[in-house]
């Protein structure tokens, strides 16, 4: 049995995955207005958005904070 589990809840996401759950979830207009950035406000796409993202770590914590979050709530409605 492995006995080095991560206990981080994005151990094993990628960026893309994060981004596409959030757009799933939010659509691009709510996630434009929860993180006020321009590549998820005009003429947003994933590709534009991990290009952004990859470049500017302040921009990619509150991504992955939102995508925690979302998934807190997800975890709460189930139960």
């Amino acid at each position: 049995m492995p006995t080095n589990l991560s206990k981080d809840p994005l151990h094993g996401m990628t960026l893309e995955a994060i981004v596409t759950a959030l757009v799933e979830h939010f659509g691009w207009r709510e996630l434009g207005e929860r993180i006020a950035i321009k590549c998820f406000q005009v003429d947003p796409s994933v590709a534009s958005s991990l290009k952004f993202l990859r470049k500017t770590p302040w921009a990619r914590a509150k991504v992955e904070s939102l995508y925690l979050f979302m998934r807190r709530e997800q975890a709460r409605a189930v139960r």
